[in-house]
């Protein structure tokens, strides 16, 4: 049963007859096209009316791209569209989820780090005004995650934090602010990601807290995300078999995602919770979908067991056959379709999409694209770096460093990602215009079998590590792994006695685990310019350290701490 008028929609008379009539108009293949959203490659104005002619889906993603190209094809989708679509990116933590000249105002962990519950508003409105301008009106965020697994992948640096509170306060800003900008959001990964050391992008994970466990933390997060508003939920590849105990009355016989499960989507989603809003799957593409069953059934279930829309796709023309054949077969249900389709119009309804479509503001006007990285956005995202950036430990006292001190540097760069080289690039160039000497290792800084401690101290007077281990899907670790021969060192912190050595993480906040030795040890929490000149200006005392940890660094390890 769908209230209209209760949140999250909050329909009119006239909004709901809206819903109402053009469901009824609509044939079987617009009511099965209504279910899917898709991810769009192509900004081929031919292409893309051919994808809705034959079709005829809800909704879609961009990748980001160039702001205006973005601009140009999503007013062409929303034109051509009979019904207005929803047009979702990845806005977890700024413009440049949609846009890539976006403002990238900072990873979720960075918010947390503040402690500012302001910075969660700012990140929801830099987000969605800037996705808004090229046409989002649906923002998959916020991350609403607990990072209590320093080993998972996946979540790490897109969590807020491991505190409960904290997640529900940023959350809450985030939410406010996309509902100012006409932005719906999709709280994500219901039942809860970040107790697995494992990535639904690659298997189905666990959620294995019990019942009064998750009550206490995810259940408390989602109930207050519902309470705030959210018009939607992203269901995960995410199982959670103390659930599926209570409300079967028996141990699971085998592990099943929430997007496949009628316990976690029907009994806890939206009878205990009470959440009225569109749930929406994570992207079924992952392994954690697709290794739950064969596809031509798990496709129709999904939808049959409480999703009431699927995201992305394997191959379009197979899953929408698969979708067809499984409402023929009776596996999805006319009462699910039509309850599927009728929460997805009630979401565009409540976005005011039919208006805005009868009057062509759907996309807003091109100048609208001004907003990308304006000014204001500029600075929330640099007064955010300030805060959250947070010194882990210096036990050795090395800080501020200074060029008379601390001359000759070897910087030892960490990472293995696309962006290495930019922030390999941006940290060399500051250090050298502040009068350093920088020298980057390319495992040549100091051979194990042809060099000495006295040359490598004759050379050098300072060791900063930058790590940049990104969070990024399909990611079976997130660790340090060094050049190494024989396990004697290389560029491996071995010379923590010899010289002052110094740790920036620009990604992962756990790097002390492979690290202890190293005494002074900063995460910043992701690489974007602002947080890499704010770490430069803290290590020369320009600027204190404000951030404060949102998660346990030392991973409960007490060598760790000195």
């Amino acid at each position: 049963m769908i209230n209209y008028k209760e949140k999250p929609f909050n329909l009119s008379d006239e909004k709901i007859k809206w819903v109402e009539d053009t469901y009824e108009k609509m044939t079987l293949d617009e009511k099965i096209g209504q279910l899917f959203c898709p991810v769009i490659f192509s900004k081929d104005e031919n292409e893309l009316k051919e994808t809705l002619d034959k079709y005829k889906i809800g909704g879609l993603l961009y990748r980001e791209g160039p702001g205006e190209e973005i601009w140009k094809a999503q007013s062409f989708l929303q034109k051509e569209s009979k019904i207005p679509l929803l047009i979702a990116a990845n806005l977890e933590y700024g413009g440049n989820g949609s846009a890539v000249e976006g403002t990238y105002y900072g990873r979720e962990m960075l918010v947390g780090a503040t402690g500012n519950a302001r910075r969660g508003y700012e990140l929801g409105k830099v987000s969605c005004s800037e996705g808004a301008a090229v046409g989002d009106n649906w923002s998959f965020a916020p991350v609403v995650d607990l990072d209590r697994n320093y080993h998972n992948p996946i979540i790490n640096v897109r969590a807020f934090s491991d505190d409960v509170q904290t997640v529900i306060d940023m959350g809450r800003g985030y939410l406010k602010a996309a509902a100012e900008e006409g932005v719906a959001t999709a709280v994500k990964h219901f039942p809860g990601d970040g107790i697995d050391e494992r990535d639904q992008h690659l298997l189905t994970s666990v959620n294995s807290l019990s019942v009064e466990e998750w009550d206490e933390t995810y259940g408390k997060i989602y109930e207050a995300m519902i309470d705030a508003g959210t018009l939607s939920v992203m269901a995960g590849h995410i199982a959670m078999p103390a659930y599926e105990e209570l409300f079967d009355g028996k141990a699971p016989e085998k592990i099943i995602p929430a997007t496949l499960s009628k316990n976690l989507l029907g009994k806890l989603l939206r009878e205990k919770l009470g959440f009225n809003g569109l749930i929406v799957s994570d992207a079924t593409p992952m392994v954690g979908f697709c290794s739950a069953m064969d596809r031509e059934h798990a496709v129709p279930l999904c939808i049959e067991n409480g999703c009431d829309m699927f995201l992305f796709n394997r191959n379009i023309d197979e899953d929408y056959e698969y979708m067809h054949k499984g409402y023929e077969k009776g596996i999805l249900s006319e009462e699910r379709l039509e309850e599927a389709v009728k929460r997805i119009l009630a979401t565009k309804a409540a976005l005011n999409l039919p208006e805005k479509k009868a009057n062509g503001t759907l996309v807003p006007a091109k100048e609208g694209l001004n907003i990308l990285s304006s000014e204001e956005h500029v600075t929330w995202a640099k007064e955010c770096a300030d805060e959250g950036i947070t010194l882990v430990k210096d036990t050795q006292k090395l800080l501020p460093i200074k060029p008379e001190n601390h001359k000759r540097v070897l910087l030892e760069m960490m990472g293995g990602f696309e962006s290495d080289e930019r922030v390999t690039k941006f940290v060399m160039d500051r250090l050298k215009a502040e009068g350093f000497d920088v020298t980057l290792y390319e495992k040549e800084g100091f051979e194990v079998m042809t060099d000495s401690v006295s040359k490598l101290k004759s050379r050098y007077d300072l060791i900063i590590y930058v790590g940049n281990v990104e969070t990024a899907s399909n990611k079976t670790t997130a660790r340090m792994n060094w050049h190494t021969m024989f396990g004697l060192g290389n560029n491996m912190p071995w010379m923590v006695h010899e010289l002052p050595v110094m740790f920036i993480s620009f990604g992962n906040p756990y790097h002390l685990l492979d690290a202890p030795m190293i005494k002074t040890f900063i995460n910043c929490y992701c690489n974007s310019e602002f947080v890499m000149d704010a770490a430069i200006d803290k290590i020369l005392g320009r600027s204190e350290f404000k951030g404060k940890s949102p998660v346990d660094p030392f991973c409960g390890k007490m060598d760790l701490r000195f």
